[in-house]
């Protein structure tokens, strides 16, 4: 099975992660929009455009299933592109929402880009909700090194959450920072990569072999590939 998955930049990696760890057998392409990002401050009309993109470079790729690993692309445009195209789509934060209803989790925390804060997606299906902003996060993430700068904007968004009882990290950049978070709180929190894995079966018979696109390739960016996909991989700069 081909499987195919794309967000602005390394964060979907951390998706990726997951679908490799519990489905070793299947076929990866991977869409990471370096040039463009952050996509947490472009408008909806933006990120239609990029995401139109993408899907079409993807299924040029005879992928089987595409997963929006961006939670800001599944909170404003998952509604208006799930059957848009010839191709099964899902989206990052519906399993999250499912996780949270089944096991009736309550005063929930929200960490995520002021896009997907925006669009009230969590408020949206959610009691007892408290969203907040962090547009600081993924340039920073990106960076791929735990600055001064970066641990003390996760300190202070966190201190905004300081009463919830759970923490759901919103974009799937934010399991890159998993140390620092747990450095400056002890509230549990829920990855999103982890609850979509988790809710969905694939049957593949294939070869673990990945492709990974970027839309801007630099020697950092391959570094910090690295740390994320330990196993073999072709990394590709292809503009779409």
């Amino acid at each position: 099975m081909r499987i195919g998955l794309f967000d602005s930049g390394i964060g979907g990696l951390t998706v990726l992660a997951e679908f490799i760890k519990k489905y070793p057998n299947c076929e990866y392409i991977y869409y990471g929009d370096t040039a463009n990002l952050p996509y947490g401050t472009k408008s909806k009309e933006e990120l239609s455009v990029l995401a139109d993109k993408i899907i079409k470079f993807l299924i040029s790729k005879k992928i089987d299933l595409i997963v929006i690993a961006c939670g800001t692309i599944s909170s404003n445009l998952y509604s208006e592109i799930k059957d848009k195209y010839n191709v099964k789509i899902i989206d990052i934060l519906t399993p999250t929402i499912n996780y949270i209803t089944q096991n009736k989790l309550n005063n929930i925390g929200i960490m995520a880009t002021p896009m997907t804060v925006k669009s009230q997606f969590f408020e949206k299906k959610l009691v007892n909700v408290t969203s907040i902003a962090c547009p600081k996060l993924v340039p920073l993430i990106e960076c791929g090194e735990f600055t001064d700068e970066l641990k003390q904007a996760v300190k202070a968004y966190l201190q905004k959450l300081k009463g919830c009882d759970y923490i759901i990290l919103g974009c799937t950049h934010y399991p890159l920072i998993i140390p620092i978070i747990q450095k400056y709180s002890t509230i549990p929190f829920i990855n999103m990569g982890k609850c979509l894995v988790d809710t969905i079966n694939v049957n593949s018979k294939s070869t673990l072999h990945i492709e990974l696109y970027f839309s801007k390739l630099t020697s950092e960016i391959i570094t910090n590939v690295s740390k994320i996909i330990k196993e073999n991989k072709e990394i590709y700069e292809r503009k779409v």
